[in-house]
C-alpha cells in the first residue's frame, strides 16, 4: 500500500513514526517508575517530566525530518525528475549537482548516466542516419544495376502477383499497360506453362531452377523464361516467391526456323542430286561424305538451343492428367520418376492436343505410359482404345496451333525443337522418343558478392602505409604429411579472404593434394587426409600455382606462418612464382595483445576471443583458417587500438617478439 505514496510523505510517516514511538517509550517509563514509587504527592513531577521529554522528542524528531526532507528526500525526487527528462523527454542540458551535494556521490553518478545516454543517443542517431544514407545509395546503386540487366527480371509472390520488374522486362512486354505492381502476372502472360513450372518446383521444394517457353498475353510474343522459387528464412511453411527471367525468343524461333528449312532443304536436295551423278563420278563419294557430316552436325545442334529442363515423368503425366480432367477427358498414367530432357510444357500441350484430338475421334480409355528405352532416350506412348489416326490426320493434329494464344507454335514446332518425332506401332499406340536427362548437377549457389564502399577505397602508394582495416588479407592454413618441410609435402590447402573486415567464405579456397607420397598414419591420425582421398587431385605444384593466382595482391595471414610458409616457399621454383607479400603471423598479433606469456594456441586465442571451431573441423585446413580469419578480424580494431594502425607499424612490433616466432617480412 506504501508503495502508491510520495517518497517525502512516506518519509514523513517515518520520522512522525518515530515521533510518536519515542514519546509513547517515554511516557510508558514514567508511568512505570511512578507506580513502583508508589508516592502519591509526586505524580505531578512525573506529568511534567513525561510532557517535557514527549515534547522535545517530537522537536527533536520534526528538526531532524526538516533537515532530511530539504537535504535528501526532495533532492532525490528532483534528481529522479531530472534524470526521467533526460531518458524521456530529449533533455540533453547537464544536471546540476547543487541541489543533491548531500547525497554523496549519487548526484555525479546520476549526470554521467544521463550524460552518456545523450552521448549514446546522439551517436546512435548520426549512425542510424549514416546507415540509411548508405544503404539508400547502394539501393540505388542496386537498382540501376538491376534496370541495366539485359534480360527481363519479375520478381512474383505465390499467388503470381508481380511485386518486382526492371525496365528491360517492360520493354519486352511491350510497355504493356497490364505490367504492374500488385498486378496479376496472368495479365501480361498466358498462366499456363508459368504455374505449371512453378507448382512443380514447389511440389518436390526444388532449389534449381526450371527452363519455360511461355507467351505474351497480346501479340503472343514467345518468351524463354526460367524460375526459380524464392526460399527466404523466416517464411517456413508459407509458399515461396519466384524470381522469373525473360528472354525475347520469337527471333531466334524465326531465325532457327529459317535455318532449319535453309539446311533441311539443302539436305534433300544433295540427296535428289547424288543418284543423278554419273556413275562412278569422282564427286561423287566427297559428296556422300559432306551430306553424312552434315546429317550428323545438323542433329546435334537441333535441340540445343531450346529452353530444356530435367523433366521427371510422373510430374508430366500428373499435370497432364490434372490438364485433361478439366476438359472432360480421363487419361490412365502410370509414370516413374524418370527425368527426361524436354519443355515440360510444350511437350504437355503436345501429348494433350493428341489425347483430345484422339478422343474427338471416338477413341476411350487413354492411357500413358513409359516403354522401354534404349540407351540414353526415353519413349512416352500414348494408347488408346479405338482405331488409330492416319498419317494425313496425324499430320494435321500436329500442325495445328498448340493454343488459341500460341498461333505460330504447332505440334510440329515442338517435335523440332526436340529433335524427335510421333510414330504410330503397328498396335495403334503413339510413341514420342524424348532424351533422358543427365544427373542433376548440385544446385547452384546464389551469392551476390558486393561491397560499395570499395568504389570510394584509396590505398596509398606505400603498402606499409595502409590502415589495416583498407587492406585485403588471404587467410590460409596447409595439413601436411609430416612436421619436416624438407621431405614432407602438402595434402591440403586452403583459405578464405577478408576484404574491408568481411570474411568472404564464398570466395574461399579449398583443396586436398596429392603429396606424390605415402601420408603417414601419425598425420592421418591429426587431419583425417588418407591417401585414397588425395588420388586424382592436383599435385603440389598444381595447387600452389592455383594457390597463388588466389593469393594474389593480398597480405597473406596464418597461425605459425613460417611452418607453412615454409612449405610454400620450397615450390616457388616449382611454380614460377615468388610469395612475396607482406606475411603476419596471428601468433605475433596475439603476443601483441596479450603479452608473450599467454597462451598463443590457436585454441587458447580463438577462446579469448569468443570464436568457436567446430571439434569436426579442427585440425581441417578450411576449418582452421575459418577460425584463423574470425580471430585475426576481431584482432584488427585490437591492433588499431594499440596504436598500431598500419601494417607497417604492425610488423614493426613484430620485431619485440622475434624471440617468441621469427617473422617473415
Amino acid at each position: 500500500m506504501l508503495i502508491h505514496l510520495s517518497l517525502r510523505l512516506r518519509i514523513f510517516l517515518f520520522f512522525a513514526l518515530c515521533a510518536l514511538g519515542g514519546a509513547v517509550l517515554i511516557i510508558g517509563g514514567l508511568t512505570i517508575g511512578y507506580i513502583r514509587l508508589g508516592e502519591a504527592h509526586a505524580l505531578g513531577a512525573f506529568v511534567v517530566a513525561g510532557v517535557i521529554g514527549a515534547l522535545a522528542i517530537v522537536g527533536l524528531t520534526t528538526w531532524v525530518w526538516v533537515l532530511f526532507d530539504e537535504h535528501v528526500a526532495r533532492p532525490v525526487e528532483r534528481l529522479a525528475t531530472d534524470m526521467r527528462a533526460r531518458a524521456h523527454a530529449d533533455v540533453d542540458r547537464d544536471i546540476d549537482h547543487a541541489p543533491a551535494r548531500y547525497l554523496g556521490d549519487l548526484a555525479p553518478a546520476a549526470a554521467a548516466v544521463a550524460r552518456n545516454l545523450a552521448q549514446t543517443r546522439n551517436a546512435l542517431a548520426l549512425e542510424i542516419g549514416r546507415e540509411t544514407a548508405r544503404l539508400g545509395l547502394e539501393k540505388s546503386r542496386l537498382e540501376a544495376l538491376l534496370a541495366e540487366v539485359p534480360d527481363g527480371v519479375l520478381f512474383c509472390t505465390a499467388g503470381h502477383s508481380i511485386v518486382l520488374y526492371n525496365g528491360r522486362a517492360r520493354e519486352i512486354l511491350d510497355d504493356s499497360p497490364a505490367l504492374g505492381l500488385n498486378r496479376p502476372l496472368a495479365d501480361v502472360l498466358l498462366p499456363g506453362p508459368v504455374r505449371q513450372a512453378y507448382d512443380r518446383l514447389v511440389a518436390a521444394e526444388a532449389r534449381e531452377s526450371a527452363d519455360i517457353l511461355c507467351a505474351t498475353r497480346s501479340g503472343a510474343q514467345l518468351l524463354e523464361g526460367r524460375m526459380r522459387l524464392m526460399w527466404l528464412e523466416g517464411h517456413e511453411g508459407k509458399q515461396p516467391g519466384y524470381i522469373l527471367g525473360l528472354r525475347d525468343v520469337s527471333g531466334d524461333l524465326a531465325i532457327h526456323a529459317a535455318r532449319e528449312r535453309l539446311l533441311s532443304d539443302l539436305i534433300r536436295g544433295v540427296r535428289a542430286a547424288l543418284p543423278a551423278l554419273p556413275k562412278g563420278s569422282p564427286a561423287a563419294a566427297p559428296l556422300r561424305d559432306v551430306l553424312a557430316q552434315t546429317i550428323a552436325r545438323k542433329a546435334r545442334t537441333d535441340t540445343a538451343w531450346w529452353p530444356m529442363e530435367a523433366l521427371a515423368t510422373s510430374d508430366l503425366g500428373t499435370a497432364l492428367c490434372a490438364r485433361l480432367k478439366r476438359k472432360g477427358l480421363h487419361l490412365g498414367c502410370d509414370l516413374p520418376a524418370t527425368r527426361l530432357r524436354c519443355d515440360g510444357f510444350a511437350v504437355t500441350r503436345l501429348l494433350e492436343r493428341l489425347a483430345l484430338n484422339w478422343a474427338g475421334d471416338g477413341a476411350a480409355d487413354l492411357t500413358l505410359r513409359l516403354a522401354d528405352f534404349p540407351t540414353g532416350m526415353g519413349t512416352l506412348v500414348l494408347s488408346a482404345m479405338g482405331a488409330p489416326p492416319g498419317d494425313a490426320t496425324l499430320a494435321a493434329w500436329l500442325n495445328a496451333p498448340l493454343s488459341p494464344g500460341l498461333a505460330q507454335f504447332a505440334g510440329r514446332d515442338v517435335l523440332v525443337s526436340h529433335g524427335t518425332r510421333v510414330t504410330c506401332d503397328p498396335s495403334g499406340a503413339l510413341h514420342l522418343p524424348l532424351p533422358l536427362a543427365a544427373p542433376r548437377p548440385p544446385a547452384a549457389t546464389r551469392v551476390i558478392q558486393y561491397d560499395f564502399e570499395l568504389l570510394h577505397a584509396e590505398l596509398p602508394k606505400d603498402m606499409s602505409e595502409a590502415a589495416l582495416r583498407q587492406l585485403s588479407y588471404v587467410i590460409f592454413d596447409t595439413e601436411t604429411t609430416g612436421l619436416n618441410p624438407q621431405v614432407d609435402e602438402i595434402c591440403q590447402i586452403a583459405a578464405v579472404r577478408i576484404v574491408n573486415g568481411r570474411i568472404l567464405e564464398a570466395e574461399g579456397f579449398n583443396t586436398l593434394v596429392d603429396p606424390g607420397r605415402k601420408i603417414p598414419q601419425t598425420s592421418i591420425d591429426v587431419h583425417g587426409i588418407t591417401d585414397k582421398m588425395v588420388q586424382g587431385a592436383p599435385s603440389v605444384a598444381q595447387a600452389l600455382k592455383q594457390f597463388h593466382a588466389y593469393a594474389s595482391g593480398a597480405v597473406l595471414v596464418a597461425h605459425n606462418a613460417p611452418f607453412d610458409m615454409r612449405f610454400l616457399q620450397r615450390r616457388e621454383a616449382d611454380i614460377g612464382a615468388r610469395f612475396d607479400q607482406p606475411i603476419l603471423d596471428t601468433v605475433l598479433c596475439s603476443a601483441i595483445l596479450f603479452g608473450q606469456s599467454a597462451d598463443h594456441t590457436l585454441d587458447a586465442l580463438c577462446d579469448r576471443l569468443g570464436v568457436s571451431i567446430a571439434v569436426a573441423d579442427r585440425h581441417t585446413a578450411i576449418g582452421d583458417a575459418i577460425g584463423t580469419a574470425e580471430a585475426f578480424r576481431k584482432m584488427i580494431p585490437m591492433l588499431e587500438a594499440a596504436q598500431l594502425p598500419s601494417l607497417g607499424a604492425t610488423i614493426r612490433a613484430f620485431d619485440k617478439h622475434a624471440r617468441l616466432i621469427a617473422h617473415l617480412n
